[in-house]
């Protein structure tokens, strides 16, 4: 797991604060709801983790998960990335989930299609910060994240770490989880559409049309606007998976943002790979995880205002694997 160094912090009210007063970095927690990051002056981005709340139906569909939003460029309440509700409603900007879990607990009971990436019944609970860090070149904090099973129970505990820092007005985040089973055996699956580590742009990408978004490839370079290619058992190729970088390009409110997808070689694989054009895309694999061997995974995104070159999406990529 990777670790990150950083100044300690002092809490004061609903405001985290570097002792140093020249850090670049922020946090400004809203406690029980989100935590926000702050560059200079700049809001980068918001973690989202409300406990869930099962007062409503409605509530319930805010909250059954955390996720992280990045902010609009220079705004301070318009996000690039999708919350809750609008087009699939548990789409909600970076997040981790799988949808067709299955263990066995300490009875030997066994349980089957527990999903916390729809969370009907399964979902997340945030439970606390073990860790919440800045420096003078990025910020990170550690989510404790419990899963919970469709019996109510937990089955899994997962520290969920994320890594902020602004490179040449980019936004880069490191992804890093720790999922450890609370039961005897455990199996993470899905499929391409409902499972792993995907980022969800803007409920507005959905309602521009296909020809807005297009997707930049390792093999084949650029795509054509509205065009998508997805893994599935009868198109179980070197262009749908095992693929060390993925591309897209997507408008919101008449700007353009590429999201750069880097995936570590050593995540588990194969690792089948999915796009959509209304701007939701990442990866998933399947695999058993024990208390003895915890599922670790890294993936960093490079958020642009503006568009990239595969080539630029390409040197990312090495320069990632060589951390």
């Amino acid at each position: 797991m990777k670790i990150f160094l950083s100044l300690s912090l002092v809490l004061l009210g609903s405001c985290l604060v570097p002792q140093n007063a020249s850090a670049e970095y922020t946090w400004e927690k809203v406690e029980g709801k989100h935590l926000d990051l702050l560059y200079k002056t700049r809001l980068v981005a918001r973690y989202m983790f409300e406990p869930i709340d099962e007062s409503s139906k409605e509530r319930r569909d805010e909250t059954y998960k955390p996720y992280c939003h990045i902010y609009k460029w220079n705004s301070k309440d318009h996000f690039i990335t999708k919350g809750a509700g609008g087009k699939f409603p548990h789409h909600r900007g970076i997040y981790y989930g799988f949808s067709k879990i299955s263990y066995t607990d300490a009875e030997g009971k066994k349980h089957s299609n527990v999903d916390t990436w729809h969370c009907r019944m399964a979902h997340q609970i945030h439970r606390e910060f073990s860790a919440m860090e800045t420096d003078d070149e990025s910020a990170s904090f550690t989510s404790v994240i419990d899963w919970i099973g469709n019996d109510g129970k937990a089955f899994a505990s997962e520290a969920r770490t994320m890594r902020f820092s602004v490179v040449d007005n980019d936004v880069v985040v490191d992804f890093n989880s720790v999922l450890t089973p609370l039961v005897p055996t455990m199996r993470v699956d899905g499929d391409p559409q409902h499972a792993g580590f995907q980022f969800r742009a803007s409920n507005e990408v959905s309602e521009l049309g296909t020809k807005s978004t297009y997707y930049l490839r390792p093999e084949s370079g650029k795509g054509n606007p509205g065009t998508t290619i997805n893994w599935s058992a009868k198109n179980d190729t070197e262009a749908t998976r095992d693929l060390p970088w993925k591309g897209m390009c997507f408008t919101v409110e008449n700007k353009q943002y590429t999201v750069a997808y880097l995936d570590s070689p050593e995540n588990p694989k194969p690792a089948r790979y999915s796009e959509r054009d209304y701007g939701r895309f990442g990866s998933y694999f399947a695999t058993d995880v024990s208390k003895e061997k915890p599922l670790e995974v890294n993936y960093r995104l490079v958020i642009r205002e503006g568009e990239m070159e595969p080539e630029e999406i390409a040197a990312l990529s090495e320069a990632f694997t060589k951390e």
